[in-house]
């Protein structure tokens, strides 16, 4: 039945390829002149050198600044799913997930590697093990976003298995002084708080060889969850707060230095999971949970005679420090204290990563495009987790123990990971054109990837078989070592500039590691293996009516092999765990259209299906039946993703007004396998009008999900028997100022 639907996939792509071909040859270009009106360049660097958008052979979509500015999207959760085949788990801000064409072990925070890798300017933050960071850059000053669907493990490496997430930020720029300053504020139905955002940014060119640009933002999402038990109205307030720094420097034409420092932090004072069906929170504690980004890189670009040298190195901090209520999960405390305390569990970790990469593209005009490079990336990283409960030292004194020693600060059941990582990798990727409408890619990575792991308990107090007893605590080591060749091969086939196109093979994969060792792992479950992807597409890019439609199609095959899954060990402790399962398949339909009249209408509509299911067994000791049959359903895979912007823009008109209705549909999918739970099943409608005083200043009033629609975006304990899930904001209104020098 697969192989039937991957085939009646494939025919309707290319009959969609033949007949957008024909048009394109046969004379719709009558319209000609409509091109330079409608159509904006879009350079984009998704093969390591850049490109236009609508020239790469690939799965490639690219937000620019001004589109993000227009659809009012402040992060992720704003614009990522209005892109066919993407969905987002978003769960907690700070760590929610992105996730490519239903490549998926879990919707809550994956416990192995991201399957979606994540890059600001190139510069890698998806480290190997799991995520402690994930980057949802502000949108402000950003020149544009770049999102890669399918597997990029050829030119970008581990933690591409879906594709990736490339954030492009504004350099410094020697040309002029610039500025820009952004404001909003809003009101959320059901909170008594202001949202609220205030934005600048200044370049500064010292001389005509240097420059530097500076961003500064702090944006306030307002709470508007209620916790009925500590009493905290609209207790989910995040504040997201960061900071930009910029410089460049050239010398001449053929050389610029780049600097770059990006911070950022998210301060989420409770979470944002409710009660459903309400907007209510009902925890002993609040659950509060923080984030820190850090990036610092260096960037030497050189133009050569035969080529143009990259060389980029940096350096990356990230921090992670949260809460978690299980004072209901502990009714009479840790270990029986009988205090009548909360018990909670406090999740403290940190990561650094340095990397490098050196490569040389060929020149633009070049007959045959090549690329060539080599990486080098090192990351460590260390977590502390615990549970605490006032009062529980004193209790263990009382008991004849050494609290302090066992549980300073109140803090028992301590485990701790420290991990350090090594990928280091040749590649490279080379067109070779067999005529002028004919070319055909083919590359390749060389990689190694090293993983040490040193896991353990500290000393905790433990019920043994006379009572408590003291636990002297333990520790063990394990190394994991992954080696390979990732191949991607590209056929394309463009008559004219108006259409391409292409069928592709690429792979991507993700390193292995080590479980932390909660209590009921087997000595097989403690380690975890890498897995990897093969993604088969074929896919069509069509520029018709003189720039007055866009259509863009692509079906594609992805099997899957020893997927690491997250499960889940029994409760009331619920430990999380990483185990590789045989396989899954997951077959996919994205279509793209642009709809365009002048300067004055244009639509943009994006749809994607997918269907992704598990191939083999996916064995659970702690789920019924032992695991999940053939045929289930990748946890958070929705088969219907669908998307709609209609803009109007009337330049000639006093005040210029622009007019911009947004709609989103997300299908349900289930939050866990073979989960009866499921998130999803919404649509969302957002309204915006402008004017312009000027060249400088925009004012913009806006609804954000206008009929009020309480979608479920992410339901993480749904297997646990409670009704507790991330819902959509509600109805949100407010204005915007954006003034520009």
């Amino acid at each position: 039945m697969r192989h039937n639907t991957l085939r009646t996939i494939i025919r309707s792509t290319l009959c969609l390829a033949a007949g957008s071909a024909g048009l394109a040859a046969s004379g719709v270009m009558a319209a000609e002149n409509l091109k330079d009106d409608v159509l904006v360049e879009v350079i984009v660097t998704a093969n390591k050198r850049a490109q236009e958008l609508r020239d790469v052979a690939g799965s490639v979509s690219a937000y620019t600044g001004d589109q993000l500015k227009e659809l009012g999207a402040q992060s992720l959760s704003d614009y990522i799913t209005r892109l066919p085949g993407v969905v987002f788990n978003d769960y907690q801000p700070g760590v929610s997930e992105v996730v490519i064409r239903g490549i998926s072990g879990t919707t809550y925070h994956e416990q192995g590697q991201a399957v979606v890798g994540y890059y600001i300017n190139e510069i890698p933050l998806s480290e190997p093990g799991w995520p402690i960071v994930i980057p949802d850059v502000d949108t402000f000053d950003l020149e544009r976003v770049e999102v890669l669907r399918g597997p990029q493990g050829t030119l970008f490496g581990s933690a591409s298995l879906g594709g990736l997430v490339n954030y492009i930020v504004k350099e410094a720029d020697t040309e002029g002084f610039d500025a820009a300053v952004q404001t909003s504020a809003s009101q959320t139905h059901e909170s008594d708080d202001f949202n609220y955002g205030i934005k600048g940014m200044v370049n500064v060119p010292l001389s005509d060889t240097f420059a530097v640009r500076v961003v500064g933002l702090e944006r306030r999402d307002a709470g508007f969850a209620d916790n009925v038990r500590t009493g905290q109205d609209d207790s989910n307030d995040l504040t997201t707060r960061g900071a930009r720094l910029s410089a460049v420097f050239e010398p001449s034409d053929a050389t610029k230095l780049s600097w770059l420092t990006l911070y950022q932090k998210t301060d989420l004072e409770d979470q944002t999971y409710v009660t459903m069906p309400t907007l209510t929170r009902d925890t002993y504690v609040a659950e509060p949970h923080k984030t820190e980004m850090l990036v610092n890189s260096l960037r030497l670009d050189q133009d050569l005679s035969f080529g143009s040298l990259t060389m980029l190195g940096a350096l990356a901090n990230k921090e992670s420090d949260l809460i978690f209520d299980y004072t209901r999960d502990f009714p009479t405390g840790i270990l029986g204290s009988g205090l009548g305390t909360p018990v909670y569990g406090i999740g403290e970790a940190e990561s650094e990563s340095k990397s490098i990469e050196v490569r040389i593209a060929s020149p633009g005009d070049s007959k045959i495009g090549w690329v060539i490079g080599a990486m080098y990336l090192e990351s460590t990283k260390d977590s502390l987790d615990s549970m605490h409960q006032d009062g529980f030292a004193g209790f263990l004194d009382d008991e004849g123990f050494d609290g302090d020693a066992l549980a300073p600060g109140d803090n028992q059941d301590r485990y701790f990971v420290h991990r350090k990582d090594e990928e280091m990798a040749l590649f490279g990727e080379v067109t070779f054109s067999f005529t002028d409408t004919v070319s055909l890619t083919a590359g390749g990575r060389l990689f190694e990837a090293k993983s040490d792991n040193n896991i353990g308990r500290l000393p905790q107090a433990v019920f043994g078989a006379e009572g408590i007893e003291a636990s002297p605590g333990y520790s063990y080591s394990e190394d994991k070592k992954d080696d390979g060749f990732t191949p991607k091969v590209t056929l394309s086939w463009k008559p004219n500039e108006d259409f391409m196109g292409y069928a592709s093979y690429s792979e991507g994969f993700r390193v292995g590691g080590a479980n932390p060792n909660p209590p009921g792992l087997t000595p097989s479950q403690l380690t975890y293996d890498s897995d990897s992807v093969q993604n088969y597409e074929i896919g069509v890019r069509s520029t018709l009516v003189g720039g007055g439609l866009l259509v863009d199609a692509t079906a594609f095959h992805i099997k899957w092999d020893d997927i690491q899954v997250r499960l889940f060990g029994p409760a009331p402790t619920y430990y999380a765990y990483v185990s590789n399962a045989g396989g899954a398949e997951v077959d996919g339909v994205e279509l793209s259209t642009t709809v365009r009249a002048g300067q004055v209408f244009e639509w943009q509509a994006n749809v994607s299906w997918i269907d992704a299911e598990v191939t083999a067994f996916v064995p659970d000791s702690f789920a019924p039946n032992g695991g999940y049959p053939i045929g289930t359903t990748l946890p958070g895979s929705s088969e219907w993703t669908v998307s709609n912007t209609i803009s109007l823009t009337f330049d000639d008109v006093f005040l210029s007004p622009q007019f911009v209705l947004a709609h989103r549909y997300l299908s349900e999918a289930p939050v866990a396998f073979a989960n009866v739970s499921e998130k999803g099943d919404y649509h969302l409608v957002d309204l915006r009008a402008s004017t312009r005083f000027g060249d400088s200043v925009m004012v913009t009033a806006f609804v954000n999900n206008v009929f009020d629609e309480y979608g479920i975006l992410n339901w993480p304990f749904g297997d646990f028997g409670v009704p507790l899930a991330s819902v959509t904001r509600p109805r949100t209104i407010g204005v915007s100022l954006d003034w520009s020098f």
